[in-house]
């Protein structure tokens, strides 16, 4: 804690010697940055395979000491003092076993802290090798890890150059799969993005020019839906004049069967 206070005093200090001059300020999430790169995850899963093998083994001689002092419960009436001693202390000696093996493989200096920091040290250094070329490269001159027990209590997006230091280390990682030209051009592609998001008057522009896409494209919407609906209009009343012709002319078939059979009925009266 004491170190991250030390680090916390010198960046306060330089950032109020260069105020006048504006220093340019950045941050990392070391975090993020091991959970996205695909050697540590990969890493991250065998160790977490070796954690649960060993928490099998623990859980074992747990249920192992269970049974035991089970067994003892219940023929304790019938054992003598001398074999319920020599049971106990049994007990106790694989009690002690466990809880020394517990803190052998999960303690704060066991087994899975020492093979965790074995395994996040290589990344971490390469992180620390990148960073420092990004720090000269764009001329940085603060770059703080957002993961450590520095406190930062805001920290804008725009500042955030866990994406640049990502890339660089997965460019390196596939980097023998790629030719020069496509490696140049992927640099290129990765240079665009990330002054895109340092300059602001870049992101003001492609917003104004998304807003503007947005803004067509409801245009482009609403002229549609307004096509839409004067046709499902038009359908309507074709629908409902058919309907109309339909009921009228089921109505002049009524008529006409009823003025039939009336006139059969009348006919019929004549002759009886």
């Amino acid at each position: 804690m004491k170190k991250f206070l030390l680090i916390a005093c010198i960046a306060l200090s330089s950032l109020n010697t260069q105020a006048q001059k504006g220093a340019k300020v950045g941050y990392i999430d070391m975090d993020y940055i091991l959970e996205k790169t695909p050697s540590y995850a990969d890493a991250k899963n065998k160790l977490e395979q070796k954690a649960n093998s060993w928490k099998q083994e623990i859980e074992a001689k747990k249920a192992e000491i269970k049974n035991l002092q089970d067994a003892l419960n219940k023929e304790r009436v019938v054992l003598t003092k001398e074999l319920i001693a020599e049971r106990e202390e049994e007990i106790q000696t694989l009690t002690k076993e466990l809880l020394d093996h517990q803190d052998k493989r999960f303690g704060p200096k066991g087994d899975l802290m020492i093979q965790r920091a074995t395994l996040v040290k290589p990344i971490q250094d390469q992180v620390f090798n990148v960073v420092q070329d990004i720090a000269e490269q764009r001329s940085y001159d603060l770059i703080f890890d957002k993961s450590s027990d520095l406190t930062i209590l805001f920290a804008s997006k725009r500042f955030d150059v866990s994406d640049i230091v990502l890339r660089t280390l997965l460019r390196t990682e596939k980097k023998e799969n790629l030719s020069k030209k496509e490696e140049k051009k992927q640099e290129v592609k990765d240079k665009e993005v990330d002054d895109r998001r340092e300059d602001p008057s870049i992101a003001v522009k492609e917003k104004a020019a998304e807003d503007k896409k947005d803004a067509r494209q409801k245009i482009i919407d609403d002229r549609k839906a307004a096509a839409d609906a004067r046709r499902q209009e038009l359908l309507d009343k074709r629908n409902q004049m058919i309907k109309e012709r339909q009921e009228a002319a089921e109505k002049r078939r009524l008529d006409a069967l009823e003025k039939r059979e009336a006139l059969k009925n009348k006919n019929k009266e004549k002759v009886d």
